[in-house]
């Protein structure tokens, strides 16, 4: 049973013991100390926070509790309901609001539940906001307000509309191209919000839809990261069905990722590379992603004009990166899509919006369409932690053995060969070392990737 408080937020597994889970007293604890933040950081008392969840089973519980806790602290609460990572961020300024809550642990297993914290732009907090808010919070530094001073609630089932129309009136989603190609789709939501969402949009674009878990029980049928080894299903009924497409969504629905209309996987890597492509061909500029991702998006980024920069891992680091270079377009490697025309998050509505869009003016099949990009292959790997493992120490061992490699030690250790590189860091969200690696081929780069999982275990073992 674990409780991370990290970058990406108040992240933990349902039950157990208080401060070494994600309890009820942990919710009411870290949502008022998020109230009191805002409150400390704008010096107001009247503050109005949005907040929304995705369908996970603690999902109702936790928001019921986070909304009390924000009543408490004398919050105006608009609650999204149902709802996913991205329409929140959309909320907070349509709603001029001082922050949101959204209530998702993205692609962990039911077990887990989360509260994503947004400032008043509808953005993640930064990394020092959040050292400072758990300050707060363990010691307790935060004040209910007294009876005549409690907050409201207010339920708001508008943001499903408003969302879609917000990507439909991009200008480079063309809703008549889309149309035109009479696209068929299969939709696996993983039985979250996305079956709300996905659906509702396709069908405003003309797109028939075959849906696959799109039921939202928080029951999830596999487990909801996007990845082909968990996408068996949905790759065969591309193919049953002779669809064009298959999209895939995780729980909160701000990772996209695509099955080809041969069940082949596009692969999660390659979903920015695409839309990046087809916005760097109409709006020429900069692009961002994090170390973690594929080199595939400097190519199409040099091809058309503009320059590629990379950033630490994690959503907020992207963000930052991506404004300092006026990046057009930028995102992850997971299948985060964040396109600043709209909003400044990871968006699967929009990767849809602007992959149809490219995807029905090219005029080729998706499986065409990936064999048109530069063939990489990662590798992605895991070590589970255990609370004796000291990180850090890794890591500086790992760069020593390897300093006669290009070293990047901005976010854990990517060491950059001529022809591939791997990525090894601490992760934001779970109790493990991720390492990614990236080649050629997919032997070479796993081979990579043993090599260096090798290197790690001896040093644990020593």
């Amino acid at each position: 049973m674990t409780l991370i408080k990290s970058i990406s937020g108040i992240r933990g597994t349902i039950g157990g013991e208080i401060s070494k889970n994600l309890t009820p007293i942990d919710v009411v604890k870290f949502t008022s100390a998020y109230a009191q933040w805002i409150k400390n950081t704008l010096k107001k008392d009247s503050i109005k926070i949005v907040i929304g969840r995705d369908a996970r089973l603690s999902g109702e519980m936790v928001s019921n509790l986070v909304s009390g806790a924000l009543i408490g602290m004398g919050v105006e609460v608009i609650d999204l309901g149902l709802s996913t990572t991205p329409t929140v961020e959309i909320a907070v300024p349509m709603e001029k609001a001082d922050g949101g809550i959204i209530i998702t642990a993205s692609h962990n297993p039911k077990q887990w539940n989360a509260l994503k914290l947004l400032n008043e732009k509808g953005e993640f907090i930064s990394g020092a906001e959040g050292e400072e808010l758990i300050r707060i919070a363990d010691n307790d530094n935060y004040s209910f307000v007294e009876v005549d001073t409690l907050g409201s609630y207010t339920k708001n089932d508008t943001y499903l509309q408003k969302h879609i129309d917000a990507v439909l009136n991009l200008k480079l989603v063309d809703k008549e191209a889309i149309k035109r190609s009479g696209f068929k789709v299969v939709v696996d939501a993983v039985n979250s919000t996305g079956g709300i969402f996905i659906p509702a949009l396709l069908k405003e674009l003309g797109v028939e839809v075959v849906e696959l878990y799109c039921d939202p029980t928080g029951h999830f049928p596999h487990n909801p990261e996007p990845l082909a080894e968990n996408l068996t299903e949905i790759s065969k009924l591309v193919v049953e069905q002779k669809a064009d497409l298959g999209i895939v969504v995780d729980p909160d629905v701000d990772r996209l990722a695509f099955v080809c209309n041969d069940g082949s996987m596009f692969g999660e890597e390659y979903t920015l590379v695409a839309v990046a492509d087809y916005v760097t061909k109409h709006t020429p500029g900069n692009t961002v992603s994090n170390l973690s991702s594929t080199r595939a998006l400097n190519d199409v980024t040099v091809k058309n004009g503009g320059k590629y920069f990379a950033s630490a891992v994690g959503e907020v680091n992207v963000v930052e990166k991506m404004k300092a270079e006026n990046a057009v377009i930028g995102g992850e490697g997971n299948g985060g899509i964040i396109y600043p025309e709209i909003h400044y998050g990871r968006d699967a509505l929009v990767g849809i919006g602007l992959f149809l869009t490219h995807l029905a003016i090219e005029k080729v099949t998706s499986k065409k369409m990936r064999d048109s990009y530069p063939n990489y292959e990662m590798s992605k790997n895991k070590i589970q932690l255990t609370p004796e493992i000291d990180v850090d120490n890794i890591l500086l061992k790992m760069k020593e053995k390897y300093k006669n490699e290009r070293v990047n030690d901005i976010d854990g250790i990517k060491i950059d060969f001529a022809n591939e590189w791997v990525h090894l860091r601490k992760s934001n969200t779970e109790p493990i070392i991720r390492v990614y690696s990236e080649s050629g081929t997919e032997e070479s780069a796993a081979k990579i990737a043993n090599q260096i999982i090798k290197n790690i275990q001896e040093i644990i073992n020593n």
